[in-house]
């Protein structure tokens, strides 16, 4: 089914209210490691890469799921019916193919149906529909220099449901920086009606040193705070929260694997 026609059966709001597991927390499908919970929520989450999983499982190899800290959300965040899979909206930048795998943090099995939001900044390190400010000072994850008056752009936003394999794709481009902040992308993940996951997902220091050699990044400069620097990595699970990059054509495929518990 297309985007669009999966728009017109299911508003955003709609998929959610029929979407099945209510009651759920997100926890990362990852092999060992120590589990921590977040303070600031009943259900605690992260993020782990992913090889690329097409199966009913998120691994042929034996898996462990731990619980972690989620990420802040930031403040540019738009709570939008946007069901689509390009995201793009002409923006210049180094193509990537966003794979989120959505499994069950007990069995590891895929998950379907299963809503995620993605949103990040585009190479010059601006928001869609926040008007960009001389000035400013960067809040929860936002970057400084933005003001959040809304306007009307939606770039580099959008939703998908998983698939019979708990995966949802994304067409972008590679993120850009903003002061104060590592490179990223922000995601939400809902279940059955509620809101279950919100975190952010990163990127080698090395490969975002790479990219930005080029145009458009490279009349930005390099970014003042790496991956150790950043605050909001080490609370998201620090390298476990990395995309696994591989390079496909003249971009990247960066793929992930997000887990869900049952309460």
């Amino acid at each position: 089914m297309s985007d669009r026609e999966l728009t017109q059966l299911l508003s955003r709001r709609q998929a959610l209210g029929l979407l099945a597991g209510v009651g759920l927390g997100v926890v990362a499908a990852a092999c060992g490691g120590d589990s921590s919970s977040s303070s600031s929520s009943s259900s605690s989450s992260t993020t782990g890469s992913s090889s690329g999983t097409t199966g009913t499982t998120a691994s042929s190899n034996a898996v462990s799921c731990v619980l972690t800290p989620e990420a802040t959300e930031g403040p540019y965040y738009l709570d939008l019916d946007m069901v689509r899979s390009d995201i793009t909206e002409g923006r210049a930048g180094t193509p990537l193919d966003l794979r989120i795998t959505v499994v069950d943090a007990d069995t590891c099995n895929t998950i379907s149906d299963a809503a995620v939001d993605v949103w990040h900044c585009d190479a010059e390190g601006i928001y869609s529909g926040f008007v960009a400010a001389s000035t400013g000072a960067a809040g929860g994850g936002g970057p400084g220099g933005q003001q959040s008056s809304p306007d009307d752009t939606t770039f580099l936003r959008g939703t998908q449901v998983t698939d019979a394999n708990g995966l949802a794709q994304f067409r972008t481009i590679y993120p850009g920086w903003y002061t104060g902040r590592a490179v990223h992308i922000h995601m939400k993940v809902h279940v059955g009606g509620s809101e279950v996951h919100t975190g952010q997902l990163f990127f080698a220091d090395t490969l975002s040193d790479t990219v930005y050699q080029s145009s458009p990044y490279s009349s930005k400069g390099e970014p003042d705070v790496r991956n150790s620097e950043d605050n909001i990595y080490s609370s998201a699970g620090a390298a476990s929260a990395e995309l696994a990059m591989q390079r496909s054509g003249d971009g990247y495929t960066g793929e992930i694997t997000v887990g869900v518990r049952a309460s």
